[in-house]
């Protein structure tokens, strides 16, 4: 057998026998805190062409997965909120500044979290929130730059999500991001590595679909950072997308690669109109 044939073979494998069932995705509200609810179902934006509705991770998990998010006394999640809270007030740096300097208390930041990542004129490029902090710590603080998806970084993350939650993801992807919202497009449909995947064959094709007991589904990042309930940390987008690159047997690229900015970028834009979660609770 002709080795691209193989791969092929494995590939559809892949997708098809694991499949236990088509579940779908639930029909359950998310409320969090008995106050707070959250858009986990909406139609989908105009630039996507193969979905009419986008669904939030959050429909297909299980009950108890589900329960945790839903009040912040049980979401393993907010520990590290508060822990974020602690940073943004803490000074450092040759400056001796800290973000609550600038920035006042971390809710005047509400709305910041559901239009990143967003182009930043003045640096000519997209940046991601964990780029953005990186240059206030450097250039405001003369402080050292967090390494990308670090826990300091993700921990920030989560505490942003946090102040916005409930907002409806608002990511622009027209003027300047144009270039770099096709690049994460293309990667979106390529497929990798020696199962020859791409990200549409799973979360596109096949979501609600079972695959090696995991219930899949759209890959929508609203709720990010998320506490993995597998790994018991909170983790970021990037170290989520390194995760699927490695699981399709390919050589994944760095966090904070301009490759994954892009795809950030595009995976984001594909959520828009969905309300901000995180941090969320996964499998």
């Amino acid at each position: 057998m002709k080795y691209k044939t193989m791969t092929a073979v494995i590939a559809t494998l892949a997708l098809s026998a694991p499949m236990l069932s088509a579940g779908g995705a639930d029909d359950d509200t998310l409320i969090i805190n008995g106050d707070l609810e959250i858009t986990t179902k909406t139609a989908a934006p105009d630039h996507l062409e193969n979905l009419d509705e986008i669904v939030s991770g959050w429909h297909f998990r299980a009950d108890e997965t589900q329960a945790l998010e839903m009040d912040d006394f049980d979401n393993p999640g907010m520990i590290f909120v508060d822990q974020a809270i602690d940073t943004w007030n803490a000074p450092e740096g040759s400056e001796g500044k800290s973000c609550a300097d600038c920035h006042g208390d971390p809710e005047e930041m509400a709305g910041v979290r559901p239009v990143y990542p967003k182009w930043n004129e003045e640096a000519g490029e997209v940046r991601t929130l964990q780029m953005q902090y990186n240059d206030c710590r450097v250039n405001r603080m003369g402080a050292e730059p967090w390494k990308y998806d670090s826990k300091p970084a993700v921990y920030m993350d989560a505490l942003m999500s946090s102040v916005s939650r409930g907002m409806p993801v608002d990511v622009a992807i027209d003027g300047p991001a144009a270039e770099t919202w096709e690049q994460g497009k293309e990667m979106y449909y390529t497929r990798y590595g020696l199962l020859e995947l791409s990200c549409a064959n799973c979360h596109e094709q096949n979501y609600g679909n079972y695959i090696r007991a995991d219930h899949l589904s759209q890959g929508q990042i609203n709720g990010f950072p998320t506490y993995r309930l597998n790994s018991a940390s909170l983790v970021g987008s990037h170290d989520r997308f390194r995760g699927c690159i490695r699981d399709t047997r390919a050589e994944t690229f760095a966090a904070d690669s301009p490759e994954f900015v892009a795809l950030e970028l595009y995976v984001a834009s594909r959520g828009n109109g969905l309300g901000v979660e995180g941090p969320a609770v996964r499998n």
